[in-house]
């Protein structure tokens, strides 16, 4: 422990060297530095997963016909434009970060998310306003997809930087226990309102209970981020390359399309265990809502508390070491354990298996953020690091649910599980090439934080 710190140490008098303010990051900094951009990040991914836990209630509201899994279908094609609009947030919402600071990217980013769940919380229903309904709740998706595509990367950038060497895998991990617990958070706000309302109530008005919510701790999460320190400084803001697309494609289009392979199959199967999950249960499993919502809070709970545990696994083995094995046990287990999941009656066998798939993944999650943010040096790191993920996360990720149900309507299921798979393995053999950070990496001395 003490050859640990004292290396940390090192690194960090090296570091402040370079970068005035990391004088500002001793060991309480970067915990508040921590917990400030964390608090943004849960709170954006409370607001985004929001509507995916709360629209098997409200399909009926904007969507109104007889087929309840055309009406699904809808409601996922609506999530899924949200995350086509990732991209953009990862451009515009990375150039910002990389020319004028990461602290004024994750400002905007969190008071955007605050406006587009509080106009979905107020919106008028299909029956009161006709098809203005599903229009306005399309462009407040738009809103909300905008503002998370620029948050996944600003605030990854930023934990990365506060960070000391030796232990980035650790607190680079807690980005993906703000977002699960976002997750996690609004399944659990949506079970205390089922639990308290009817289900017609539910489908009336409760639903919206949830938005109002995101709404205002959006308000304190802005709060905590305007005491944040800056990690970039002066000169990399000011940098030719700074928030240049172009110098990207240029001198990192490797890091660029590496990050592109591993991430199609890391979001995809993400979000196939995580939001898919819940109508897999109620339409495939046949477990009524409540109970699929029950089982899936427990999931996420231990899902996000792990994290951290796969993060210094990372930082003792590598992360390309973490890479590897997530890369080869999804792609053996994906088939086996969704069709075990499809025909587990028992809530807690379906807990259980869908856990055993979340610990696989939890190889890439617990370091999702930092392993792009090793690949990019500090003047195109936000925006390298945002931009390819949010392609590859709109593409793959966000149409995870709209293809699933795709394929259970045309009667094949199983060939989803199938997709998945290859993705995986898509994402094993990319990470074959990847650099390992231990012997290389931009964040190992670039004058941030």
């Amino acid at each position: 422990m003490t050859t640990t710190n004292t290396a940390g140490a090192a690194a960090t008098d090296a570091l402040a060297s370079q970068n005035p303010t990391i004088a500002a990051f001793d060991s309480r900094a970067r915990i508040r530095a921590i917990i400030g951009s964390s608090s943004g990040n849960l709170v954006e991914w409370y607001d985004f997963y929001a509507y995916a836990f709360t629209a098997i209630y409200f399909k009926d509201a904007f969507f109104p016909g007889s087929d309840p899994t055309v009406q699904l279908i809808n409601t996922a094609a609506v999530f899924a434009i949200g995350f086509l609009m990732r991209p953009i947030g990862g451009w515009v919402f990375g150039r910002v970060a990389d020319r004028f600071g990461r602290k004024n990217s994750m400002l905007i980013s969190v008071l955007m998310m605050c406006l587009g769940s509080l106009v979905i919380a107020v919106l008028p229903t299909y029956g009161q306003i006709g098809l203005l309904a599903p229009i306005l709740l399309l462009l407040a998706r738009m809103a909300q997809g905008l503002s998370v595509g620029g948050e996944y990367g600003t605030s990854a950038t930023y934990m990365s930087e506060v960070a000391l060497k030796g232990r980035r895998g650790f607190y680079g991990s807690f980005q993906y226990v703000t977002l699960i617990g976002g997750q996690l958070l609004a399944s659990l706000v949506v079970v205390l309102v089922t639990l308290a309302l009817s289900d017609k109530e539910m489908s009336a008005w409760g639903w919206r209970i949830p938005f109002f919510i995101g709404a205002l701790a959006a308000i304190v999460a802005l709060y905590l981020r305007r005491s944040l320190h800056e990690t970039s400084t002066a000169k990399t803001r000011g940098a030719e390359e700074a928030g240049s697309m172009l110098a990207i494609w240029r001198n990192h289009r490797r890091a660029f399309l590496t990050v592109l392979g591993y991430t199609a199959g890391g979001s995809l199967i993400f979000y196939t265990f995580t939001t898919y999950m819940q109508k897999y249960l109620v339409n495939t499993t046949h477990m009524d809502k409540k109970t699929a919502n029950l089982v899936m809070t427990a999931v996420l709970f231990t899902y996000m508390v792990v994290q951290p545990l796969f993060g210094l696994f990372a930082d003792k083995f590598g992360r390309k070491t973490s890479m590897l094995i997530f890369g080869a046990t999804t792609t053996v287990m994906t088939v086996p354990l969704l069709h075990a999941i499809g025909s587990a009656k028992d809530p807690l066998l379906a807990y259980a298996l869908i856990t055993a798939a979340l610990l696989c993944v939890s190889f890439y999650t617990s370091i999702s953020g930092l392993v792009k943010a090793e690949m990019f040096p500090a003047e195109v790191r936000a925006l390298g690091v945002g931009l390819s993920y949010a392609i590859a996360n709109a593409i793959f990720g966000g149409s995870a649910e709209f293809v699933a149900l795709t394929f259970k309507d045309w009667g094949f299921e199983t060939s989803f599980f199938w997709y998945v798979t290859v993705m995986c393995a898509i994402a094993f053999l990319t990470s074959l090439q990847m650099p390992d950070s231990r012997r290389s990496g931009y964040l190992q001395g670039d004058g941030t934080a």
